[in-house]
């Protein structure tokens, strides 16, 4: 063989090495090549957990899921389809259309976004058989929330989509996650919302589905969200919400030895379900564009209203710890409290007044001068300002003023101003008339629902409470949610209570309660028209049932109502003899109720 021969044989082995060498390379040591033509044939898809039910203190469940899909892009697998069939299918616009694919390219090219939510059952059928048509789409299981009756919508809220901020804030979620907006599901949304799986499929050139990759190797099970129970009594909150159809206004009842809300009604309410599934965003803008209704406004925690003539019960307690009075103290009235050419006008009543007999009658004059000789108190206070500011500290430990940290998303802490706040308006020159509204529950003080029936609660305990709450069990009935099991003590001489108890009883036995008495249950009560400078008065009761051991204290107020007689103390009244008795016999008074309407 010449040299030439070997030349070309030694080139052609050399070529040939070459050649086995990159082949050998592009097969077993690079792996890109290999793992980019899995990964067109690979799907990796998200499996959301179910979020955890909700049930009612009596094992009812208020919350369930139902079966939902989603239609899901990955914006790099897209290639041509047809826009009219999707568009079909999905019945929304070609516009509509173009803005989601382009948020979710906005999003990532490569990660899954979501182009439509919450697709029914039925849809989901036809979807399913058309998917071929649609590269680089797919559909994801998902759950939706179903309520199996339409009350308690402000106290359960509702579940959307989560915005940039909350993607910011927590990896946890990605773009087309749904998240707690409002109610038991914000504020539980940790415990509710379960733990994310995943699911690892091979894919057709079609866009199929064709089997688990590896076996399933990779796939990781989704764990379902906690349940909670709640404090809530289905029966008594759909009780409630009947009650209150037609009427603008709230209820809060609790159960004072726990704190646990036994319902929280605050109307005009809406169906729950209307804020579920692919028509929740038309429904969600027609009730916030309800400037009538305000369905979507939570009265019992956001709206701060004058307290009345109940607020006469705090400063009665205040003015016994202050040793300003005594049960026995007696100021006259005359049919009102004077202040120069200004009188304050009183209820007519018999005789001059001690304070049971005060309570009984809500006289105006007697609390107006309590309310004067607690901010007058020399003796012990060098100044209006400091006086003012130990009679705010009461209110503050009396859940006035103040929030309470519990498991109620946007509750407010109402208005009892500050020292600063009086010598700024009076310019450092002012005396106990200057505030004297604040005696009997008007003026400048504005507080919630759910605080006034709170401090109810704190007279039935005689000075103390548990933070009012919503949810008592987490995963398990057994499981007791422990945030709520602190005795908070107001800092009030336990005696004072009886003279306040007693005069509460009173109301109910010959004052403006009389008409409500529960037969065969003694009751605790006060009623209260609160002022509105913006048409009629507030109608506005309280009460605490049975007497010696309550079980059960009640707020109501109805927006416009009038006297607190008419409307607040029949409805407040039922709510207890449903809850108590199990059934209402007073059928009379129901249906006068029922009949009435403020809307």
């Amino acid at each position: 063989m010449n040299k030439h021969y070997r030349v070309i044989i030694f080139l052609l082995i050399g070529i040939t090495l070459v050649f086995l060498l990159r082949l050998f390379q592009l097969q077993v040591i690079v792996k890109k090549y290999k793992d980019k033509a899995i990964e067109n044939a690979v799907r990796r898809i998200t499996e959301h957990p179910a979020r955890g039910l909700i049930y009612d203190r009596n094992d009812s469940l208020m919350v369930y899921n139902d079966a939902a899909y989603d239609l899901m892009i990955v914006p790099n697998e897209t290639r041509g389809f047809d826009t009219t069939e999707l568009c079909y299918i999905l019945n929304i616009s070609k516009e509509d259309l173009k803005k989601r694919i382009e948020k979710a390219q906005n999003y990532s090219r490569m990660k899954p976004s979501m182009v439509a939510q919450q697709i029914s059952k039925s849809n989901y059928g036809y979807l399913q058989e058309k998917m071929f048509q649609f590269p680089g789409f797919f559909v994801q299981n998902r759950t939706l929330r179903h309520y199996p009756k339409p009350i308690s919508a402000h106290i359960l809220g509702y579940v959307g989509e989560v915005d940039q901020k909350v993607l910011e804030a927590d990896d946890y979620y990605q773009l087309g996650d749904y998240i707690g907006i409002s109610g038991i599901e914000k504020a539980y949304e940790q415990e509710l919302r379960g733990t994310k799986g995943k699911r690892v499929v091979l894919v057709d050139v079609h866009n199929r589905e064709m089997g688990s990759y590896k076996d399933g190797e990779e796939d990781q099970i989704a764990i379902q969200g906690l349940s909670l129970w709640s404090t809530l009594d289905m029966r008594l909150q759909e009780y409630g919400e009947k009650l209150m159809e037609n009427k603008r206004g709230s209820i809060v009842a609790i159960e004072p030895t726990t704190g646990e809300i036994l319902c929280i009604v605050s109307t005009p309410s809406y169906d729950p379900n209307l804020l579920v599934g692919s028509a929740r965003s038309k429904n969600y803008a027609a009730l916030l564009l309800d400037s009538v209704r305000v369905p979507l406004f939570n009265r019992a925690l956001q709206a701060s209203y004058p307290p009345g003539s109940t607020f006469k019960l705090a400063n009665g307690l205040i003015a016994l710890q202050e040793e300003v009075i005594t049960t026995k103290t007696v100021y006259s009235c005359g049919g009102g409290y004077n202040m120069g050419s200004h009188t304050v006008k009183c209820h007519p009543h018999l005789g001059s007044p001690d304070l049971i007999y005060a309570i009984q009658t809500s006289c105006n004059a007697y609390f107006c001068r309590t309310f004067f000789n607690t901010l007058n108190n020399r003796k012990k206070y060098k100044t209006i300002q400091e006086a003012y500011q130990a009679w705010k500290d009461h209110i503050n430990a009396l859940g006035f003023g103040i929030k309470f940290d519990s498991d109620l998303p946007y509750e407010l802490k109402g208005i009892i101003p500050s020292v600063a706040y009086f010598d700024k308006l009076h310019r450092k020159s002012w005396n106990p008339n200057s505030v004297i509204s604040m005696g009997i529950g008007q003026g400048e003080a504005a507080v919630t629902p759910l605080q006034m029936a709170n401090f109810i609660a704190i007279i039935a305990n005689r000075g103390f409470y548990y933070k009012p709450h919503v949810i008592k069990a987490i995963g398990s009935k057994d499981v007791i949610n422990d945030r709520f099991t602190e005795k908070i003590d107001c800092g009030f001489d336990k005696r004072h209570f009886d003279a306040i108890i007693e005069g509460m009883e009173q109301v109910m036995l010959a004052g403006t309660g009389r008409s409500v008495q529960i037969p065969g249950i003694k009751m605790l009560g006060k009623t209260g028209t609160a002022q509105n400078p913006h048409g009629k008065d507030h109608s506005v009761f309280v009460c605490a049932a049975p007497k010696e051991e309550p079980k059960i204290v009640v707020f109501c107020l109805v927006e416009n109502g009038g006297f607190g007689a008419t409307v607040a103390a029949p409805i407040a009244s039922l709510i207890t003899e449903f809850y108590l008795n199990g059934e209402v016999k007073r059928l009379d008074l129901e249906k006068r109720i029922l009949e009435m309407k403020f809307l």
